[in-house]
């Protein structure tokens, strides 16, 4: 496996998200994007665990650039 995440997609996933605890795909492999689903096991890469201490709405990364951690800062614009 490569030392860079897959890029899941070039947009972020924009989501209305409940107050609580959040595995956040760092690797791009997960089929339950943009969470993770543990298909990052064997390689370099885990999950990041989020809290949310209220509901809120979220833009998490797709693309897995982003320098804002789980959470979108247009790095998918430079793709």
């Amino acid at each position: 496996m490569s030392d860079l995440p897959k890029c899941a997609q070039k947009a972020p996933y924009v989501q209305d998200a409940a107050a609580g605890r959040y595995a956040f795909c760092t690797c791009g492999l997960s089929d339950k994007q943009p969470f993770c689903n543990g298909a990052h096991r064997g390689s370099g890469f885990a999950p990041k665990i989020v809290e949310l201490a209220e509901p809120t709405k979220v833009a998490w990364c797709g693309c897995k650039k982003s320098g804002n951690g789980p959470f979108c800062d247009g790095s998918h614009t430079k793709l």
